[in-house]
């Protein structure tokens, strides 16, 4: 039988995904490049941390936390309202390299990681360029 964790969750375990979800939130709170995905959340992030920490506890292959608590995992329609071009889901990939990083995440489970959480991240981008907003000091928001 072989003992070696086989997903990122027994890899991690909940502590490790929760480490990583807090760093992941404070990485975005303070980069400078991480503002545009940044405006998107409120001021208190510490509602989203637990958010983000329940739905990585399922996807990584733990218990399903986040479809217990919402009834979905579906990550398109909780995002809809906000602008997610390939910048913002830039920022948010390199909020959780470096949270990979910071929580010293061993480079098999970097690997492991790398394309499903692009393509995590590419599924919940919903425009194709950059926001109105960004290029336009007179618009306070834009969807």
């Amino acid at each position: 039988m072989n003992d070696t964790p086989q997903t990122p969750y027994q890899i991690l375990g909940e502590d490790g995904i929760r480490q990583l979800c807090d760093a992941f939130y404070d990485i975005m709170d303070t980069l400078p490049e991480a503002a545009g995905v940044r405006a998107m959340h409120a001021a208190d992030l510490s509602p989203m941390k637990d958010r983000l920490a329940d739905y990585l506890t399922g996807w990584m292959g733990g218990p399903p936390r986040y479809a217990d608590k919402y009834g979905t995992v579906c990550m398109t329609t909780p995002h809809e309202h906000y602008h997610i071009g390939p910048d913002e889901r830039d920022q948010w990939l390199l909020c959780m390299h470096r949270a990979l990083e910071q929580i010293q995440a061993s480079d098999e489970l970097v690997e492991m990681l790398t394309v499903p959480l692009f393509r995590i991240a590419d599924a919940v981008r919903n425009r194709e360029g950059p926001s109105s907003a960004a290029n336009n000091p007179d618009i306070i928001a834009a969807g």
